[in-house]
């Protein structure tokens, strides 16, 4: 007969307070705007472990990949210039990256990209990965057309 491997449960196992300890952490979600820029609403960047209006960061994406599924963004430990900044909208922090992003098969302005934060340790700082997720095409303009109607259509009702 073969050795099972088996799992055994503790005491700890069998009680509540580590059932409840595990609850899950809240999915900490962005965007890449319509113009090329990764867009961090408040709310994440509140849980996030960083002073949005000191911290600078350096972006980098898997080495000997094509086309961006990840961005990795590691705080810069001091001013270098190869580290982007975070800008203030209303509502968001966002960081310009239009023509990084087009250069590598990222097509933000047909298509609606979001992204989940997950932090990860990348040589003793909490660097924060962004899983690219496509959303499928942008939705087409539904409202009213605006200006002058084309003149085959003014013809036809004449």
């Amino acid at each position: 007969m073969k050795a099972k491997s088996i799992r055994f449960f503790s005491p700890v196992d069998n009680s509540e307070e580590k059932q409840k300890s595990t609850s899950k952490a809240p999915e900490l979600t962005g965007y890449i705007s319509g113009t090329g820029k990764l867009v961090f609403p408040n709310k994440t960047v509140e849980q996030l472990d960083f002073n949005p209006e000191e911290t600078r960061f350096m972006i980098g994406a898997q080495e000997g990949k094509r086309k961006i599924k990840s961005l990795f963004l590691v705080p810069s430990t001091d001013d270098q210039a190869e580290a982007f900044e975070l800008t203030k909208s209303t509502k968001n922090y966002n960081i310009p990256l239009a023509f990084i992003l087009q250069k590598n098969g990222v097509d933000y302005s047909n298509n609606k990209y979001n992204f989940t934060v997950k932090p990860f340790d990348y040589e003793g700082l909490t660097g924060y990965e962004l899983q690219l997720e496509q959303e499928g095409p942008k939705p087409e303009y539904t409202g009213k057309p605006r200006g002058r109607k084309p003149k085959n259509a003014q013809e036809s009702q004449a």
